[in-house]
């Protein structure tokens, strides 16, 4: 962690921050298993656009996943702790919970740079942020009905905003996979490029937004995320019906066929 953090992130150890711009903060999510996101990630993930918000030096979050992809979605060990321990399934709820609405609520605009497979928290995040970046050949994953569970997370509240009902349906049951190039063709994400260059346009886009009338584009922001808000009744049942799931037997069942590399047989 760069000194020119000043110590303010240094709470979010399992987060990885620098500088690469005037105004601009950077954040990596750098993490065995393709960036997949453990427990302590996660807390870290739902908080830390709190301290963003609060940052008097910064004005534009930049969101990416260091090799070879943004994330792979929750640990193993993550979600076996949710199947099998009420306290555990409890604060992942209300961590996911607040995810969504940190990253709704900071004043912050937010830039994600999406490339390899983008799934789970590490995809709320992503598809959440105010510009979206994704490279062409990203693999973006909704997979909950595959493990077993609903789509809840970040899905209910964006997806039919951002590419309407027929296509957040098909996605969200079948969780087929989307490339950059077919995210940015259905509206779900702001801008496709090609892949080598995804880092470099998601940083020329937050540091032009860095010299901008702060003003001006936050309460825009504010704004155009009352769409957001509107839908929160909806988003609580989806989050309330996706944690029932983690407490039924479907996902036992998507969780082995993952650990165990073949389809899953759902009674």
């Amino acid at each position: 962690m760069p000194d020119a953090i000043d110590g303010r992130y240094e709470s979010f150890a399992h987060l990885h921050f620098d500088r690469p711009a005037d105004k601009v903060l950077r954040i990596t999510l750098d993490a065995p298993g393709l960036n997949a996101v453990d427990a302590d990630m996660h807390r870290e993930l739902a908080d830390v656009w709190l301290a963003v918000d609060r940052d008097p030096d910064t004005n534009v979050a930049v969101l990416q996943g260091a090799g070879r992809a943004f994330s792979a979605g929750g640990s193993f060990d993550l979600i076996d702790s949710m199947v099998n321990d009420y306290d555990a399934r409890t604060r992942v709820l209300r961590e996911a919970r607040d995810l969504v609405f940190n990253v709704i609520n900071c004043s912050k605009p937010i830039v994600s740079a999406i490339h390899g497979p983008a799934v789970g928290a590490g995809l709320v995040a992503a598809l959440l942020a105010d510009v979206s970046i994704a490279a062409r050949t990203a693999r973006i994953i909704d997979g909950h009905t595959r493990l077993g569970v609903a789509a809840g997370d970040h899905a209910a509240i964006c997806w039919p905003l951002l590419c309407g009902m027929a296509k957040a349906k098909y996605y969200l049951l079948t969780c087929e996979t989307l490339t950059g190039e077919e995210a940015e063709r259905i509206g779900l994400v702001s801008l496709c490029v090609d892949d080598g260059l995804v880092h470099d346009k998601a940083l020329e886009v937050a540091t032009n937004l860095a010299a901008g009338a702060q003003s001006a584009i936050r309460w825009t922001k504010h704004t155009l995320n009352n769409w957001y808000r509107a839908q929160s009744a909806t988003f609580d049942a989806s989050l309330a019906l996706e944690f029932l799931g983690f407490g039924g037997p479907d996902v036992q069942e998507g969780l082995a066929s993952h650990t165990e590399k073949r389809p899953p047989r759902f009674s």
